[in-house]
């Protein structure tokens, strides 16, 4: 069976590759180039493809480089660009994974007749019944199923994800042991085309026209002071926005783009009994209105009880406002069952 492989140029791709081969399928490397830009986020760079390069010649593989870039561009950095221009905090490798890592690889792959592609990540497909489920990673500390949320059913079936079954720490082991140049290197945490100088503004400065906004007390309706640009303000957002004259921290409860007005709360104001979504993304194994699920806002997050609606989650207690423009995944036990954005 013939296995491509998107080699990040990172640890854990490598490995994955490793083990494959070991497994005895015909495997190849292949490194998406997708941000043509500055970065300095250990991800995407030129360092990158040439340790890509390195370990596939180490472990026996050919090696080859795709260019995705204008892909990138369009449904990833165009995307994230005009989600800020809207009131929204995107989650742009959610969107690079929707678009560019599950789709368009997974098309050239089986243009070029491979039977299967695999990644690095942290997370399990299993296969029962004809049906291959997202499960959460053995390691539940690196577990990424949150960020493969929105995959679909025959996404996952093309998908092999040989690292989902053993712990970061192993896979740092097999990379020490057969000398993979990738065995100590850090992994990539940041956004790949933001750089840690200019960041987030600095990025969108030059690409979106920023407005004033004004502060406002959610309890009082009091003006408090106001915000150079708006577009940079976020949901649950605590820097920069001062306080009310008491000391206490106060966060960013709502932020009204069209009448570019920002409403302050307490940290207690902070927490809903609910959250409305959109754009769902349901597995082969559906949902039912009422249902009792797990819901998880962020990559890393404490999943938390809630009942599943078609358009809504209502939660067992009150929980964290996330930012409109994240994504919500739905678990049931440890296997992923859908994925929605937060309106």
């Amino acid at each position: 069976m013939k296995v491509l492989v998107a080699m990040s140029g990172g640890v854990d791709s490598s490995v994955a590759a490793a083990l494959l081969v070991e497994q005895g399928y015909d495997v190849v490397g292949a490194t998406m180039k997708l941000w043509g830009g500055s970065s300095d986020s250990g991800c995407c760079s030129v360092s990158d493809v040439e340790d890509a390069r390195r370990v596939a010649a180490q472990i026996g593989i050919d090696h080859y480089v795709f260019n995705f870039t204008e892909e990138f561009q369009e449904k990833v950095v165009e995307f994230y660009v005009n989600s800020h221009m809207n009131g929204l905090t995107p989650n742009p490798c959610i969107e690079c994974n929707r678009h560019l890592k599950f789709d368009t690889f997974i098309e050239r792959a089986k243009m070029l007749g491979f039977d299967f592609v695999a990644t690095g990540h942290h997370a399990r497909v299993t296969r029962a019944d004809g049906v291959a489920r997202l499960v959460r990673g053995a390691d539940r500390i690196k577990d990424q199923s949150y960020v493969l949320s929105m995959l679909s059913s025959d996404q996952l079936e093309y998908l092999l994800l040989p690292v989902g079954e053993i712990t970061k720490d192993k896979v740092r082991e097999i990379a020490k042991d057969m000398s993979l140049r990738t065995a100590l290197k850090p992994d990539s945490q940041d956004v790949c085309f933001i750089t840690s100088t200019s960041g987030r503004d600095g990025f969108l400065a030059g690409r979106i026209e920023f407005h004033p906004g004004e502060l406002f007390d959610r309890s009082s309706g009091q003006r408090v002071g106001g915000v150079d640009a708006i577009e940079l303000v976020t949901v649950g957002q605590r820097k920069g926005l001062g306080t009310l004259g008491d000391g206490a921290a106060r966060y960013a409860v709502e932020v009204d783009l069209p009448a570019r007005k920002v409403f302050l709360g307490r940290q207690s104001d902070m927490l809903v009994d609910s959250l409305r979504f959109g754009s769902l993304t349901l597995s082969h194994d559906p949902l039912q209105d009422g249902e009792l699920i797990e819901v998880q806002g962020s990559a890393h997050g404490r999943p938390s009880r809630a009942m599943f609606f078609t358009d809504s989650v209502k939660f067992e207690e009150p929980h964290r406002r996330i930012a409109p423009g994240q994504t919500l995944a739905f678990y049931r036990g440890e296997v992923v069952v859908g994925s929605a954005i937060v309106c």
